[in-house]
């Protein structure tokens, strides 16, 4: 019988698939009160996150978290609300958000917690205002969101992430598997016949029809997966 291929044993679960979520710290959403201010106590890197993440303690001594935008600092005041100016860090609805503004951490619905542009360097331009509040996001596309759903302004911290390259191979390794991500993947028609079904043979070449059913058991269920939903016919 033949080994059990990188699928079954991802599947299995362990050590090198375990996520280091004793590390995380946690969701980072906005607070739930109406209206707040805190202080920025420190930045932090959070393995979760590309983004640094923000200990900020609140005026009732409680600490949060906060995604940090481009220029936070230790010290740095922050607040939220529909009464705060519009200035870099402040949290306010996008209906209150005056056109041109770059925000971040914007939320889909109210209350969600903030969901687009979460990742380093990133933002949403505000393009107008109506019965709804039209974004351009990172991607270009634009998209109306209603105007009692929180945004911070700013750019997300740590953009340029990518900029430095890695150089070596192992510190490639080292960075996914901090993540619990395979570093690399081997090509099924590479490998030996006995590590999968698609190995084997004096040349890599598959050797057999790709297509698998829908209920092909482990080990087998590799290549095009079920494909064809719907059989034309000329009748």
């Amino acid at each position: 019988m033949g080994k059990r291929i990188v699928v079954q044993r991802r599947g299995k679960g362990g050590l090198t698939y375990r996520s280091p979520s004793h590390r995380h710290y946690g969701q980072i959403k906005y607070p739930k009160d109406t209206n707040w201010e805190g202080r920025v106590e420190k930045l932090l890197r959070d393995p979760g996150h590309y983004a640094p993440v923000a200990v900020v303690k609140m005026s009732d001594e409680s600490n949060r978290h906060f995604i940090a935008h481009n220029g936070m600092f230790a010290g740095q005041k922050i607040r939220g609300g529909a009464d705060v100016p519009s200035n870099i860090g402040n949290t306010l609805p996008l209906g209150l958000i005056p056109d041109g503004s770059v925000v971040y951490n914007v939320e889909i619905k109210p209350g969600s917690g903030g969901n687009i542009a979460r990742t380093p360097g990133s933002f949403c331009t505000v393009v107008a205002h109506g019965e709804n509040v039209t974004l351009k996001l990172p991607s270009g596309k634009m998209r109306d969101i209603k105007p009692s759903c929180l945004a911070t302004i700013g750019v997300t911290g740590g953009g340029g992430r990518n900029s430095k390259p890695f150089l070596k191979a192992g510190k490639k390794i080292h960075a996914y598997q901090s993540r619990a991500k395979r570093p690399y993947t081997v090509r099924g028609v590479a490998m030996n016949a006995a590590n999968h079904p698609h190995g084997g043979g004096n040349h890599q070449h598959v050797g057999r029809p790709s297509t698998v059913g829908r209920n092909t058991p482990p080990g087998r269920k590799v290549g095009r997966l079920s494909p064809r939903k719907k059989v034309k016919t000329n009748a």
